[in-house]
């Protein structure tokens, strides 16, 4: 079988904070399938610049900025499953995420504007992605204005709605506090296997 490519993107700019340890686990569990390749990108280190709204891209296909995003569009448009994690910051994803997210216009002028295609015909539908978050509120709702911000990212580099899985615990503020939460280990493990079969049955 050919491997399934992971690209796992830490949004957090705490480094080993709450949604960085629900990733990590994720990751321990599918980096123990032979079948799947594992990449892992620190957004604080990955050296991505916010989106300078000059709509370059709807011309050049490609984006006047050059920094880290330049390996990472490669890297996202690559691999088979795309993981996202970002804390809630002032009830929506962390500046570091959202950069990426903004960045992601170039596949939206792509998709939109220049009417190419984003990813070959034969793979839509057989990319997956996996939005992981965390809050330190305790409200029910604390996820609400992040959620249609991550189906837009997700939406331009053709992973559908119903491709998406979420991984949202709230109610960890401190650091580590995740490792406490009485579900958030089992859940994170939980889904890290059902996605992986889900992707091998659409892969094979």
């Amino acid at each position: 079988m050919t491997p399934i490519r992971v690209l796992a993107i830490a949004g957090s700019p705490r480094r080993h904070g709450n949604s960085e340890i629900l990733l990590d686990w994720i990751l321990d569990e599918m980096g123990q399938d032979p079948d799947v390749r594992v990449t892992k990108v620190v957004l604080s280190d990955a050296d991505i610049a916010p989106c300078r709204g000059c709509n370059a891209c709807e011309k050049l296909n490609a984006c006047v900025n050059h920094d880290g995003m330049d390996l990472l569009h490669d890297q996202i448009l690559e691999a088979d499953c795309i993981i996202l994690s970002a804390p809630i910051y002032c009830m929506s994803i962390c500046a570091q995420a959202k950069a990426l997210v903004d960045r992601a216009q170039v596949f939206r002028s792509r998709k939109y504007v220049l009417k190419l295609p984003v990813v070959p015909p034969e793979r839509i539908g057989k990319r997956w992605g996996i939005f992981i978050s965390t809050a330190g509120q305790d409200w029910d709702y604390v996820f609400d204005a992040a959620i249609p911000v991550v189906k837009c990212f997700f939406h331009v580099i053709e992973v559908k709605n119903r491709d998406l899985s979420y991984l949202m615990i709230r109610h960890v503020d401190e650091k580590g506090a995740v490792m406490s939460h009485p579900t958030a280990r089992g859940d994170a493990l939980s889904l890290s296997r059902s996605v992986l079969e889900t992707m091998k049955e659409r892969l094979t």
